[in-house]
């Protein structure tokens, strides 16, 4: 398979993000006015709990299938019958999956969520069905990009159609779902393009079950990190606190999902090239995606902390002021959990280290959890915000402790050091800029987009000055394309 342009992909994933941020700007600011914290507070509890059975359906199936079957896509035969193994084993764990489920929905406290549990749960079974493992395998960023701009706008439309007043949080559930659903109808069938895809029960369990077990071992620890905080939430205050919570969440959820996406694509690359035991080409690689995590997301987090306040107001409404607070401690997380992410992905699981990942994320799920009870009661979503924060850094610091002798070279560069220096040093016109933004500019919409625009601008132009290496060569890049 002819292997294709990471920028384009990047491009690609980068306007998939795009529009997941846009979707929330669009949606986020209705929904938190028409359903009401309380609402929010419903819809997210009960989302919550759904990812747990999500993940359990997943086991690690989706972060295996991409580590083997990259090495298998330019073979149709090998990759088929790979494929067909997985898909199997995926129907076995979902079915395992709804079985705890109605277990759970026994629980007295989880009646007056269950419809939209059950609602949420539709999910689990589309989201094996739709093999989004197959997409990322053969780097199908395009594909992903256009189907998930055709039911983010169908999802839309129908969102201001059904969800009307503070009753409607069902309607906006069962949206949600249908989006999923109709995304994954469509990549089953689609995915006959790449592979042959039948259930084969003919699986040696020794070699796939061991390794699927650890990786989702490893993905329950950082679900329980990640969503435990809402859920805890949930059973130690109310409604309202989640719903408060929720809007910082989102917030940085969306900022991090749109951040990561440029680094993303590069994982089944990686993956491909340590498998074949390309290992200059994977340091070189891993290297440019290390320096740009830090290129990206130091500027970002010091933005979102100066314009935290704008951001909120304009897309959650002033009754969600309160969650001004959690937000600015939360932007503090994004740096380590994309490291975080990048060591587990690009380092951990391509050199089979999958049971160093699972010590790391259990650790620090335990931390999380034992946190949040002790925080929650004294400082309700601003403990839930620090924990976080504190899990991710464990996180990170675990997991660089693990792949310290792949990482070893990348740090001990002089280049990385000389990158963050000039990072720091542009970034302080970043803070400058959107402290000046605030003092001058009242109109709210223009303060923003002046924060972001002249701070980015201003950012980019001191690395150029400065001569940085990855901003420079981006620069270069497109200039020769607009020549050629």
């Amino acid at each position: 398979m002819k292997n294709k342009s990471l920028g384009l992909n990047a491009i690609f994933n980068g306007l998939q993000s795009m529009l997941n941020m846009l979707f929330p700007l669009i949606t986020f600011p209705y929904i938190s006015r028409v359903l009401s914290v309380d609402g929010v507070g419903k819809y997210n509890f009960a989302s919550s709990i759904n990812s747990y059975f999500l993940m359990i359906a997943a086991l690690g199936i989706s972060t295996f299938a991409v580590r083997e079957g990259a090495k298998l896509r330019d073979d149709r035969k090998k990759i088929s019958e790979f494929a067909s193994k997985i898909f199997t084993v995926n129907l076995i764990s979902t079915f395992i999956t709804y079985f705890l489920l109605l277990l759970l929905l026994l629980i007295p406290s989880l009646h007056t969520y269950i419809v939209a549990i059950l609602i949420f749960s539709i999910q689990i079974f589309f989201t094996t069905l739709g093999v989004n493992w197959m997409y990322v395998i053969f780097e199908e960023y395009g594909y992903i990009t256009a189907r998930n701009i055709i039911f983010k706008v169908i999802s839309i439309i129908l969102l201001f159609i059904f969800v009307r007043n503070t009753d409607d949080y069902l309607n906006y559930v069962a949206i949600t779902v249908f989006a999923t659903a109709g995304s994954n109808i469509l990549n089953f069938f689609h995915a006959k393009k790449f592979c042959d895809i039948k259930i084969n029960f003919n699986i040696d369990w020794s070699k796939y079950l061991p390794p699927i077990l650890i990786i989702f071992a490893s993905n329950a620890a950082i679900q329980i990190y990640t969503s435990s905080d809402i859920t805890i939430l949930g059973f130690l205050k109310n409604d309202y606190v989640v719903g408060i919570y929720s809007a910082s969440t989102r917030i940085y959820n969306v900022i991090n999902s749109t951040l990561i996406s440029v680094t993303a694509v590069v994982i089944p690359r990686l993956a491909m090239l340590m498998g074949k035991k390309r290992i200059r080409e994977y340091y070189r690689l891993l290297k440019q995606v290390i320096n740009i995590i830090f290129i990206l997301y130091i500027p970002a987090i010091l933005g979102i902390f100066m314009v935290s306040g704008d951001i909120v107001k304009l897309l959650s409404g002033n009754n969600y002021l309160r969650s001004v607070s959690s937000l600015r401690i939360l932007c503090f997380a994004l740096l380590f959990s994309a490291l975080a992410g990048t060591v587990n992905q690009c380092v951990l699981l391509p050199a089979k280290r999958e049971n160093k990942s699972l010590i790391s994320t259990i650790i620090s799920a335990g931390v999380n959890i034992g946190l949040n009870f002790i925080l929650i009661p004294i400082f309700s979503e601003n403990g839930s915000a620090l924990t976080t924060v504190i899990a991710e850094f464990t996180t990170l610091s675990l997991m660089i402790y693990y792949g310290r002798d792949i990482l070893l070279g990348i740090f001990n560069d002089m280049r990385t050091f000389k990158n963050i220096e000039q990072i720091f040093l542009a970034s302080v016109f970043v803070i400058v800029l959107c402290w000046c933004c605030q003092l001058f500019i009242t109109n709210l919409i223009l303060r923003l987009f002046m924060s972001v625009v002249s701070s980015g601008l201003a950012y980019v132009t001191v690395l150029y000055t400065l001569k940085n290496e990855i901003v420079c060569d981006f620069v270069d890049q497109i200039k020769f394309n607009i020549k050629k």
